[in-house]
């Protein structure tokens, strides 16, 4: 299987920490976050490409990542959630990443927390090259 979750977990995670100080970032979905502001990147997709497959079933996969942004300021959580989502969008574009969805999603379990979800999109190849959708 291509999986690359773990490299490019670490290169969001990284540029998140030094963006914003005391930001939480974790490999797996959260629905009540202890710290904010809080950030989930998970791998929701890793699929075959189909177009790209030949005898090797593997050739390529097309994976989608989903990150959802947490912040509970009492003033200005969506200004603080957009900055850290607009970071995280700098560092998928320059991966290879194509943003195909940005929402405000209530959350549930805690209408006083803001929270964003952003999914992304790109095709990995068997070397680890990653091409936009």
């Amino acid at each position: 299987m291509i999986d690359l979750e773990n490299d490019i977990f670490s290169k969001v995670a990284t540029t998140l920490r030094e963006a914003f100080d005391g930001i939480a970032v974790y490999g797996e979905y959260i629905d009540v976050p202890a710290k904010f502001p809080c950030v989930t990147l998970v791998e929701a997709d890793n699929r075959v490409n189909q177009s790209m497959r030949t005898i090797n079933i593997e050739n390529a996969v097309n994976v989608m990542y989903e990150m959802n942004v947490f912040s509970n300021k009492t003033s200005g959580k969506k200004a603080e959630a957009k900055a850290i989502a607009t970071k995280a969008d700098e560092v998928m574009e320059t991966i290879g990443f194509t943003r195909t969805f940005r929402e405000q999603i209530p959350n549930l379990n805690d209408a006083t927390i803001y929270r964003m979800v952003c999914r992304y999109e790109a095709v990995i190849d068997k070397d680890f090259w990653i091409y936009q959708n």
